[in-house]
């Protein structure tokens, strides 16, 4: 599976978790579509089929990424400057 861009999984993420506020804090039908909305485009990003694994899954690409920016030797930072 090809991993998403990070920025718009974090992107992602971010809607997910201001609808979800928003939802419990004062649950309507427009605050239940977008949380519906976001954990939809959440699993497609992350090809899973509920929102607990797709946060799951999130939390693992995100790991990914830090350890692939760990992973950069002093001699990659000097070249990409």
């Amino acid at each position: 599976m090809l991993l998403p861009a990070e920025k718009s999984l974090r992107v992602v993420l971010a809607r997910f978790a201001a609808a979800r506020i928003d939802h419990d804090q004062r649950p309507t039908p427009r605050t239940d579509r977008m949380l519906q909305d976001s954990v939809y485009t959440l699993c497609v990003m992350t090809g899973t089929h509920t929102s607990e694994d797709a946060l799951h899954a999130a939390d693992a690409m995100l790991e990914q990424y830090r350890a692939g920016r760990d992973g950069v030797t002093q001699a990659d930072e000097v070249l990409a400057a």
